[in-house]
């Protein structure tokens, strides 16, 4: 890391892999190293007694910096390419255009091809003028230089284009793609309460757990959930869910996934299944400019405290507690790509109301001349009320001109058949639209055989210019024969006698049934910028069903604004079921004041990374159609310095016998996980509710605590630098070994992994405080940080009576640090143990090199950096 400059002439501290800290003469003009320059130097400007100024030959023809490895950020054609180690050396044989001793960067072919390099032509001209070894490579290119600044550590490489291979801009060739390191992880997430209802007591727990194993490109990976609920007279009740078990690894070479075992269909043309099988499917992550996976967000209004549950296809996949009026909940991990969401809001009073969240795929495109596709065989797997057939489904995207895209694809199982056409179009400013027909045939658990179409219309736009975005609107029409092989799959369906008998499961006749097949389903999820007074979003949907008037509704309107720093919302949300009677329909008002900038605590004086610790108080209130009304207010807020504690306390009162109720909560994340505690109380009613989550990953060097993680994780390997923060992280800091975990890294990306070096120990120093690093799906990867742990020491250098020359070497006897002399034979080491000698040169004969024995203040009198005089012999 770089340390700034020391007075009286101590110098400037340059990184390099091998431990090299360079100091810079302060009076000795900072020329850059150029691959185009050549320069003198006159050292009687320094001095007029040669005998106190080192050899500084090395320092002329542009030499600034000695040889050796150099920590670099490298640049091609201005653009940034990667930061790594680069060896300079001047190159044994050179043209006569590049001066014997100007140092060159050693860079091999190897390296030339991960920057894009084309070299087929590069070989071609490498032949044609000669050969050139690592350390002349670019010299033997016209047109070509470098510069390289030392003290910003940045090298600059500038090439023709026809050197450079034609590829998309942000593509990262697989070569610098990392698989990661071997490991084991672990995820899990825990949630329970304890209530007293009615001098009834009842408790519940959740548990999710999503481990894996990493070797190599191959992923194992489990999901499984746990339930317990007690409550006081009657019988306990508990579920284990094994929601998936599957192996998975990418297979570069057909930009795919293979996976074996648990898992799901893609949503492009078919639903979502569940099967259990074998998958080789395309990963669109891989593409330079892809478009990423998503979970839907799920917004709702609570009338008082609730637990909210959220399930996916048979499964539940979260489960948490919300304070009175509307919430939203982004931090899903859904289990499918696709698969409507089931959501269960479940008030202290014993009432629920549920709603689905439609989840579906935009319109199909592919870019002209790519290929999209998925084979998939297997059994499927649906839940307890359904058959589980073989099938095999097949589906293909292709790209053609004129922003056309044509697909298609198969579903073939036991009494199941379908196919599906489709077509893509991009219309430009109009917005890019796809419709695609299936045509199935159909055996049902009655026996009886059924053929129908099913029509879909997708319609997706954006307009930055007045702040629209529609981010899906599409529609569906099924004729009365038409049902999916999930619905052919099921055992029991109304209206055919043959119901299921267990009370405890819902009749499954709802949505898939004979006598009210599904018919049209419309849906649409629009947002609307309004300036910068705020901004609107309207989600809904309607499903229809055949030989009914009765329609499953959804409608969530919401508007989000601000008046100077009072933010507020305004939500609506109107909910009906076909087959409930009744509607749920619910409208919250919320206004925010940010009490924070006014607290002592709210704003950090003389830091100006940090804004301090927010503060928001809180207004609000809701009512649903039956008349009761909700009245709420509280405060919010985070403490900390990271602010990664958050507190809040919340009073509410309701009509029709609600009377008073109130919350309080607290949350902390941490580097080794999230803790979360809360109370709640309305008439009649106590809850207390707790959550921890977090991950825990077993590798080479031990076992790491960490915060929830991601499906794609960075490993941060920094031994002896203990208790340090990672810059743009909430919470994450090395552990007692120098260990941290970074969750959620970007696969086939670049991330840059960096250190908060201003938390380095006075002992603890760094080649380098930032790590780059490209994940593939799935791994672990490993950011590697050299650390040197050992004191600081400015030392005085006496030879003879007089200061050691300016521009002396000085190496430790270890030869693990380096630097040079600079006024006054002051020097500056680091990473030094308690004792040692310093070996000091300045020139080539004997008499101009001598050694220093040194012996540092014990650890109890050591300063952050030691000053010592000593004697060179």
């Amino acid at each position: 890391m770089f340390r700034p400059s020391l007075s009286g002439g101590a110098l400037r501290n340059l990184p390099a892999k091998t431990g090299q800290h360079l100091l810079m003469l302060m009076v000795l003009p900072l020329y850059t190293v150029s691959g185009q320059a050549a320069m003198t130097f006159d050292a009687s400007f320094l001095s007029d007694d040669p005998e106190k100024v080192a050899d500084l030959s090395r320092f002329e023809q542009g030499n600034d910096m000695l040889p050796g490895v150099y920590r670099a950020d490298i640049f091609l054609n201005g653009r940034f390419v990667e930061t790594r180690d680069v060896r300079f050396a001047a190159p044994e044989s050179a043209p006569d255009s590049v001066a014997a001793m100007e140092l060159q960067p050693c860079i091999g072919t190897k390296e030339l091809a991960l920057f894009g390099i084309d070299m087929n032509v590069f070989n071609n001209l490498r032949e044609s003028r000669g050969g050139g070894d690592g350390c002349n490579m670019l010299a033997i290119v016209p047109d070509a230089g470098f510069e390289f600044d030392a003290e910003r550590q940045r090298l600059d490489i500038s090439l023709p284009q026809m050197l450079l291979s034609q590829s998309a801009r942000g593509y990262i060739p697989p070569e610098q793609w990392d698989d990661g390191i071997p490991a084991a992880l672990i995820n899990y997430g825990f949630s329970g309460s304890h209530t007293r209802s009615q001098g009834k007591e009842s408790s519940n727990y959740f548990l999710n757990l999503q481990s894996g194993v990493n070797l190599g490109a191959w992923r194992l990976r489990n999901y499984s959930t746990a339930s317990y609920a007690r409550q006081q007279g009657a019988p306990n009740r508990s579920q284990w869910n094994n929601v998936s078990t599957y192996v998975e690894r990418a297979v570069i070479a057909l930009r795919s996934q293979l996976t074996l075992g648990d898992s799901y269909t893609p949503t492009d043309i078919f639903d979502s299944l569940g099967f259990r099988g074998a998958q080789l499917a395309s990963d669109d992550s891989m593409l330079p400019d892809s478009l990423r996976g998503f979970a839907p967000v799920v917004r709702g209004i609570a009338r008082g405290n609730a637990r909210v549950t959220i399930s996916q296809n048979g499964y539940t996949i979260y489960q948490s507690y919300v304070s009175p009026g509307a919430f939203e909940i982004s931090d899903l991990y859904p289990t499918a790509s696709s698969g409507d969401l089931q959501v269960s809001v479940r008030e202290a009073d014993g009432s629920v109301n549920t709603f689905s969240v439609p989840y579906s795929a935009v319109p199909l495109l592919q870019r002209e001349g790519q290929l999209k596709y998925a084979v998939t065989f297997g059994r499927f797997r649906g839940n307890s009320q359904q058959n589980d057939p073989l099938f095999t489904q097949g589906m293909l995207l292709f790209g053609l001109p004129y922003g056309l895209t044509a697909y298609g694809g198969g579903q073939w199982g036991e009494n199941y058949a379908s196919v599906a056409l489709g077509m893509g179009k991009n219309f430009g400013w109009l917005g890019a639209i796809s419709a695609d027909i299936t045509h199935a045939l159909s055996t049902l658990s009655d026996g009886s055989r059924n053929e129908g179409q099913s029509v879909r219309f997708l319609y997706a736009k954006s307009l930055s210019e007045t702040g629209t975005n529609f981010q899906l609107l599409g529609y569906r029409y099924s004729t009365q024969g038409f049902y999916t092989l999930d619905e052919s799959a099921n055992k029991y369906m109304s209206g055919t006698g043959n119901e299921g008998t267990d009370p405890q499961t819902p009749e499954y006749g709802g949505y898939y049934n004979l006598r009210y097949p599904k018919r049209g389903k419309v849906q649409l999820n629009i947002s609307q910028q309004i300036g910068d007074a705020g901004s609107l979003f309207i989600t809904g949907s309607r499903q229809s069903y055949w030989r009914t008037g009765d329609t499953n509704d959804l409608l969530q309107l919401g508007y989000n604004g601000a008046i100077a720093d009072v933010n507020y919302s305004l939500t609506y949300s109107y909910n009906r079921n076909p087959w409930i009677s009744g509607s749920d329909r619910l409208i919250s008002l919320m206004v925010s004041l940010p009490i924070g900038k006014w607290l002592p605590f709210g704003q950090r004086e003389g830091n100006v990374n940090q804004a301090g610790n927010p503060a928001y108080l809180t207004f609000g209130g809701s009512r649903d159609n039956e008349g009761r009304v909700n009245m709420t207010a509280g405060i919010n807020g985070t403490l900390l310095e990271s602010n990664n504690l958050n507190y809040s306390v919340q009073q509410s009162h309701g009509n029709k016998g609600d009377g008073n109720s109130g919350s309080a909560g607290l949350g902390y994340r941490g580097g080794y996980g999230s803790l979360n505690l809360g109370y709640n109380y309305s008439a009649g009613n106590r809850q207390i509710n707790y959550g921890a989550s977090g991950g825990i990953v077993l590798h080479a060097n031990g076992v790491t605590f960490s915060q929830p993680l991601g499906e794609t994780n960075v490993l941060i390997k920094a031994p002896g630098a203990n208790n340090v923060s990672v810059e743009n992280t909430t919470g994450v800091r090395t552990d007692w070994r120098g260990y941290a975990v970074v969750p959620y890294a970007t696969v086939y990306r670049e991330n840059r992994v960096a250190l908060e070096t201003a938390h380095l120990g006075d002992n603890v120093d760094l080649d380098a405080a930032v790590a780059q690093v490209v994940p593939t799906k799935g791994a672990l990867v490993r950011a590697d940080f050299d650390v040197r742990v050992g004191a600081r020491g400015l030392f005085t250098l006496r030879y003879r009576g007089d200061a050691v020359p300016l521009g002396a070497s000085v190496t430790l006897e270890d030869g693990n640090s380096a630097s040079i002399v600079g006024e006054e034979g002051q020097v500056y080491l680091s990473g030094l143990p308690q004792r040692g000698k310093l070996d000091v040169s300045w020139g080539g004969s004997a008499s101009q090199r001598c050694l220093a024995p040194y012996v540092l203040p014990g650890a109890e009198a050591r300063q952050a950096i030691s000053t010592v005089t000593l004697r060179c012999e």
